[in-house]
């Protein structure tokens, strides 16, 4: 066979690999193939380990699409899991594959991307597959906190996959067709007699366990680059700098009027760029609401709470976003506004006080410039925790009608002013007068527990500034291996 019968012959074996790796599965759905030529630039993939296959029965390609390309011109990683093959079946090559692309990702300071839709393992490779699990898991341990993981969820998402995607940084999920799941539903069910809700509904808002639905492959991708564009390559630069035409000094004059506003994503949204918001894990715990926001060109991660009591999976929450952030040089918007942690002994069991440490552990030890912005009442302990000046933020601003204080006035009368109850005053009264008193705005300001009082309609302008003048904040770290976080 001469060179040119080689060329053919090569050319042939190609076309058969990428033919049989472009398969529909469901109407409606793409294949692994167009999942990757829909997330990437045009033209910019290029394949790696095209012909890896499983020496036994020469699995297209592994049962997995691996390359890198670029997202908007920028330097990407991706998998894109074949279920065409083997149910899309982690093989010993097709784990081979997977961690090879983990390793070129983490030398080039590039961010991956893995497209998840299996049925699990290949119980023919035995231990081999056992072995290729444990590796990929190790790999989602090394790249945490130097490039951004992210797990998309088209499919079917089981066992060790699932907590792999679990260890990823975030967690879209397909909500037509996407299930992620240590043990399968009928399994647990049967075993237990417990539903399990492991669709994408039930991994967002019920477990926690994926960060954003998608409602077609489509909209996974899309939201996929959309969040990609919010986050720097790795650890060592920083986030993009986008440019605006909203003015930095733009006023808000509706947020003079708090007490009409029932939703923080509305004072989100006014001290944005063009006033948007993406919003990370918006069904679960929702007492705090976490996502990004540009200031300024600027990517900015923000944590709000909305005039509610706080639970331990919204301190989880809150907490595991702010290690992101800090992770990867993102500053940190914070805005306050809770009455304290819920009162419950259901939430006590299941360890309300280890996982509201976890909350402070996350603010204290953050290096990226923090502000926060109280605009209603920071109460209790979750006041100080909440981005306090005691708690590591750099600036603190509040709104004129704020209240700072140990407690909230319907429990602070009930203490301070007990004799005065007693003697048939008037609780609404004596609350309004804790609250101008007790719990003043300007009291705070006056003992320095505030940096300012600002004028609401100037919020985005004076959080810029802030954030402007922290741009170069240095932190000398004490030194030590690790902390010991209470997870």
């Amino acid at each position: 066979m001469n060179s040119i019968d080689k060329v053919s012959e090569f050319l042939q074996k190609k076309e058969k690999t990428l033919s049989g790796s472009s398969q529909n599965t469901k109407e409606g759905t793409l294949s692994a193939r167009e999942r990757v030529m829909t997330f990437l630039d045009s033209g910019s993939f290029i394949e790696s380990g095209t012909f890896m296959t499983d020496s036994a029965d020469q699995s297209p390609a592994a049962g997995v699409i691996a390359g890198y390309g670029t997202v908007d011109g920028r330097l990407v990683f991706v998998y894109s899991q074949d279920v065409t093959v083997y149910s899309g079946a982690y093989s010993e090559y097709n784990m081979k594959k997977i961690c090879s692309l983990y390793d070129a990702a983490i030398k080039m300071g590039a961010p991956i991307v893995g497209m998840l839709d299996s049925n699990g393992v290949k119980l023919n490779d035995g231990i081999y597959a056992q072995t290729g699990i444990g590796n990929i898991l190790a790999k989602h341990s090394m790249v945490s906190g130097v490039i951004p993981n992210i797990s998309i969820v088209f499919g079917n998402c089981a066992g060790g996959a699932a907590v792999a995607a679990s260890m990823s940084d975030f967690v879209i999920i397909n909500k037509e067709n996407g299930r992620m799941f240590v043990t399968g539903p009928s399994v647990t069910e049967a075993s237990t007699g417990q539903r399990l809700f492991a669709d994408a509904e039930g991994n967002v808002n019920k477990s926690g366990n994926a960060h954003i639905i998608g409602e077609n492959d489509l909209e996974c991708i899309e939201k996929a680059k959309i969040l990609l564009s919010y986050l720097p390559s790795n650890n060592l630069s920083d986030p993009f700098v986008c440019e605006t035409d909203d003015d930095l000094n733009r006023t808000s004059e509706s947020l003079r009027d708090m007490d009409s506003i029932e939703d923080i994503r509305i004072v989100i949204s006014e001290v944005a760029d063009d006033k948007a918001f993406f919003e990370i894990q918006e069904g679960f715990a929702a007492e705090i609401t976490v996502g990004f926001i540009r200031m300024n060109g600027s990517t900015i991660g923000v944590c709000a709470n909305n005039k509610k009591l706080l639970s331990g999976r919204s301190a989880e929450k809150c907490a595991r976003f702010i290690r992101f952030c800090d992770a990867f040089n993102i500053p940190v918007l914070t805005f306050t506004d809770t009455d304290g942690f819920v009162i419950s002994a259901e939430e006590e069991i299941l360890g309300l006080a280890g996982k509201t440490a976890q909350l402070m552990y996350a603010f204290s030890e953050a290096t990226v410039p923090k502000v926060n912005v109280i605009t209603g009442g920071s109460y209790k302990t979750a006041g100080i925790i909440f981005n306090s000046k005691a708690s590591g933020a750099d600036i603190v601003f509040a709104y004129p009608c704020a209240n700072i204080s140990p407690l909230p006035p319907e429990a602070g009368v009930g203490i301070l002013y007990s004799e005065r109850l007693k003697n048939g005053e008037s609780r609404k009264m004596l609350e309004e007068e804790y609250s101008e008193k007790e719990a003043s705005v300007y009291n705070a300001a006056q003992k320095g527990i505030i940096d300012d009082i600002i004028d609401p309609a100037q919020t985005r302008q004076r959080v810029i500034a802030s954030f402007e003048m922290l741009a170069t904040k240095r932190v000398a770290a004490v030194s030590r291996k690790h902390d010991n976080m209470p997870l």
